[in-house]
């Protein structure tokens, strides 16, 4: 079994707080309590519903220049410990590791520092590491001064299938005692690896560099009604690649985006699943394909990704405060699609969703009293998630301060009308209970926007 000893608040395991890779999270959940729970206790975690705590959300988006300033790019390299035939390697796309030394025969740190300052604290690692023969050895993340360790250590065997490290294996130090925020991070941790010649693989969570991105598109558009596009270039010039489903003809259209901030990866596979059902061959998405156009940009920043920054682009900048300046070619690239679309179909975007992560679920809406092109959407979407998914009661935290624009929720409610949001998933959501979210989500936004559209 796998716990996860973060955000130890919450209580309610459909809240996201939990990385157990079982199936149904409700049933299995309450089985592996009753079966684990002295590992619960020695987790510090709290099974009584009556105290669980609901995150408050982050407090008032600040404005900021969006004017690019220096990051500054780590070593790409090998370090290697000759005496113990121990190599470590950042030589991938999405890697993060700065530095590392060894303390003893078994016991090595490592050093991850971020692309720039400031920076909230998402500090993003992920490295490979091979030995000549089978041991075990300690080692110990450690971050620049001010930051702590955010995102419980995944591993993987190639790369692309990933599981939670064993909660055995991992020891936090100086763990705070609040339930959500920097207030509930160790300072550092302890990881016990067990390494050899085959490579192993250590990240913050599941790698999802751009050519992994790119290859889920590729794949979808194997269907004849997905096209994949570019609308522009990145910083360093990457492609901006779009995918568009459905009938691109119509007026209707609705915008997706993610990954914004490169270690979101749950927003990301949230995002991932929500597009899938869209794009199925059900009989309810064949016919939302006929009336709306959906549009979606799964990687909005792969410099940042495959540089394996924490929060910036190329550019230095937080993608997601230049939604009223577009200092940025990322947010300048969907700014003029999405205008010169309107322009050209003559047509409407209903729906704008932002997939995120953050330290548990929480939806930032704009407050209903403010009508859009479809109003009341995405009140009568949380409502149908909040009926048709068993225990779950969404997060929701709305807004009615959009000027100026600065992120994406605002200015696509503003310059387009579209019922907008950010949903930010849970760091530590159970994975199936992630895709439960998103399918479902995506399935009663179908059903709602087919009824509401035959009003208009």
């Amino acid at each position: 079994m796998i716990v996860h000893p973060f955000n130890s608040g919450n209580a309610n395991p459909n809240q996201g707080s939990y990385l157990i890779p079982w199936g149904n999270p409700n049933k299995n959940i309450l089985q592996a309590m009753k079966k684990t729970l002295c590992l619960f206790f020695l987790s510090g975690l709290s099974i009584m519903h009556g105290q669980e705590q609901k995150y408050q959300g982050q407090p008032p988006i600040k404005i900021i220049a969006t004017d690019s300033k220096p990051v500054q790019k780590q070593w790409k390299g090998k370090f290697n410990f000759p005496d113990h035939n121990v190599t470590f390697s950042n030589e991938f796309e999405g890697a993060r590791l700065n530095g590392i030394t060894q303390n003893n025969d078994s016991t090595y740190t490592a050093l991850i520092t971020s692309e720039n300052t400031p920076i909230n604290i998402s500090p993003w690692y992920a490295f490979k590491v091979w030995a000549k023969k089978k041991e075990t050895i300690d080692l110990f993340l450690t971050y620049q001064q001010s930051i702590k360790h955010r995102y419980y250590p995944k591993l993987s065997k190639d790369g692309i299938h990933w599981s939670a490290l064993d909660s055995s294996r991992y020891k936090a130090y100086e763990k705070g005692d609040k339930a959500f925020g920097s207030g509930s991070l160790p300072l550092k941790v302890k990881l016990t690896l067990e390494v050899g010649p085959d490579t192993l693989w250590v990240a913050g969570q599941e790698l999802q560099n751009s050519p992994l991105v790119n290859s889920w598109m590729d794949s979808l558009t194997q269907r004849k009604y997905i096209t994949k596009s570019t609308i522009g270039k990145s910083t360093e010039g990457r492609n901006l690649n779009m995918i568009s489903v459905g009938n691109t003809d119509s007026k209707n259209m609705i915008m997706i985006i993610s990954r914004q901030h490169p270690p979101e990866v749950t927003g990301y596979l949230a995002m991932k699943a929500f597009v899938e059902t869209i794009s199925s061959d059900s009989k309810l998405a064949r016919r939302f394909r006929k009336k709306f156009a959906t549009y979606v940009v799964p990687l909005m920043n792969p410099d940042g990704v495959d540089n394996g920054f924490w929060r910036h682009n190329a550019g230095g900048i937080d993608l997601n405060r230049d939604w009223a300046n577009f200092n940025q070619p990322e947010t300048r690239a969907v700014k003029g699609f999405m205008e010169s679309l309107v322009k050209k179909n003559h047509g409407k975007f209903y729906f704008g969703i932002d997939f995120h992560s953050t330290w548990d679920d929480i939806y930032y809406t704009v407050d209903p009293k403010l009508k859009g092109n479809m109003p009341n959407l995405v009140s009568n979407w949380l409502d149908k998630l909040k009926e048709n998914i068993d225990g779950y009661d969404p997060n929701i935290s709305p807004n009615d301060k959009l000027n100026p624009t600065t992120v994406s929720r605002n200015y696509f409610f503003v310059e387009h009308g579209a019922e907008a949001l950010v949903f930010e998933v849970g760091d530590n959501t159970p994975r199936e209970f992630l895709k439960e979210k998103a399918v479902t989500g995506a399935n009663e936004l179908m059903k709602l926007m087919l009824k509401e559209i035959k009003k208009q």
